[in-house]
């Protein structure tokens, strides 16, 4: 990725720079123009999500942290004592600001070309949002069995957004839409700086363990958030 379409690493870099940013707008088709808080990717262990502080407990062993971005995650776990953190982001402004925080080992990587073994992999912050597609899955839990080592396990979470296809009467209506309801499509900008569209999925529990198994994978809820947010646990 270069720089002139990196607007989350434009927004990163500046934040690390001048203690703030300006708005990192995220736009979709789908739904009405949203921004993401630039601070919250800079926030330390208690300032996360009991879902995400769940995670990084359980982590262990050789670690592999996907779409670090700022590195919050990886700087939290070398904070805990973890020996072993490699951080992977394909935003280079991002990967340079984590080197510049102290992020031991980054990498400007993505995450479905990548080699290695890892005990533990974390896709937080809706990581998993990656795979893009239902369509993607194969690929994505194929790479997966490449990646994690004996007795490993992937921590990743994601929500269940059918909650906005919910009427006033509390039904939720799925009618007319192509596809997998969770499958979107977004764009970010950041000042002048627009990117390219990219498909994010969110996927909600009971269809990713169905897809685990159907990979030769296990999936348990390990935590749950307070808006159909969860954290789950995949294992060989």
């Amino acid at each position: 990725m270069t720089t002139d379409k990196d607007p989350m690493g434009q927004a990163i870099a500046d934040f690390h720079k001048n203690g703030k940013a300006s708005r990192l707008r995220v736009l979709s088709p789908m739904l009405e123009e949203d921004e993401i808080p630039v601070k919250t990717l800079f926030r330390t262990l208690g300032g996360m999500p009991v879902i995400e502080q769940t995670a990084l407990r359980q982590a262990t062993g050789r670690i592999l942290d996907v779409g670090a971005g700022a590195g919050c995650h990886s700087l939290a776990l070398q904070a805990m004592g973890q020996p072993s953190v490699t951080a992977i982001d394909i935003s280079p402004l991002a990967v340079q600001t984590m080197r510049d925080r102290g992020v031991a080992d980054v990498r400007e990587q993505d995450f479905f070309t990548l080699d290695g073994q890892y005990d533990t992999i974390l896709m937080l912050m809706n990581g998993i949002g990656i795979v893009g597609t239902v369509n993607r899955l194969p690929a994505f839990f194929m790479q997966l069995d490449s990646l994690l080592a004996p007795g490993g396990q992937l921590l990743c979470d994601s929500s269940d957004i059918c909650y906005i296809y919910e009427d006033e009467d509390g039904f939720i209506d799925l009618t007319g839409i192509e596809g997998y309801y969770g499958e979107m499509t977004y764009q970010m900008q950041y000042k002048g700086v627009k990117g390219d569209s990219f498909p994010w999925l969110f996927i909600d529990p009971e269809t990713l363990g169905q897809q685990a198994a159907a990979h030769g994978f296990k999936m348990e809820i390990i935590a749950r958030g307070d808006h159909y947010d969860y954290l789950a646990r995949i294992t060989r």
